[in-house]
């Protein structure tokens, strides 16, 4: 066993650059989910009405710049090939899972995008750049948004901890290299 110093994927493992805007972009979300919930609570005299909400809008463009940055390098980059031990129904659970995991995490970020902007206000982002507010108005655009943000958010986050309840069960029941190759371990061979 041993840890990969790739920065592209290969065919055992994961490279650093997939491995690392895998975790990241996870701790952000799981924490912008619990940021959200804490400030859906804040009252208009709570000192972090306004501070709270700008910090998870500018997160969440970052994450919004760091899912498309892992779709490029996704497609640009193959992803390591299913273990061989992997059936045909694991294979399209695994296809299936990451697929749903990608469209709500973009389903998540653009409904987020839509409520920030639904005033017709840019994003500022940390105050490093602003991001226009979309063009694209509607009637009841926040909370129509709003709905879709908190349900994709927390269906995301539902299947996410099922996606790691999955990799903990090939780690620990399976035996498999499964958790290995997304925390950058290669399997050394004989």
């Amino acid at each position: 066993m041993a840890f990969t110093a790739r920065l592209t994927n290969d065919s055992q493992a994961y490279g650093w650059v997939m491995i690392l805007l895998h975790w990241l972009m996870a701790i952000a979300i799981i924490g912008l989910y619990f940021l959200g919930l804490y400030i859906v609570d804040l009252t208009y005299y709570d000192p972090e009405y306004k501070t709270m909400p700008d910090l998870h809008r500018s997160i969440g463009i970052l994450v919004l710049i760091a899912l498309v940055l892992r779709l490029a390098w996704r497609t640009l980059n193959a992803s390591p090939p299913p273990l061989p031990e992997h059936g045909t129904l694991v294979r399209l659970a695994t296809k299936a899972g990451h697929s749903a995991l990608y469209l709500l995490m973009l389903t998540t970020l653009i409904s987020g995008y839509l409520i920030s902007t639904a005033d017709g206000r840019a994003i500022d982002v940390f105050s490093w750049f602003q991001v226009p507010a979309s063009p694209l108005q509607y009637d009841n655009q926040e909370d129509i948004a709003g709905f879709v943000h908190y349900w994709s958010a927390t269906t995301l986050l539902t299947l996410a901890g099922l996606h790691a309840l999955a990799a903990l069960k090939h780690h620990f029941i399976d035996k498999d290299a499964t958790l290995k190759r997304i925390i950058g371990i290669k399997q050394e061979t004989p």
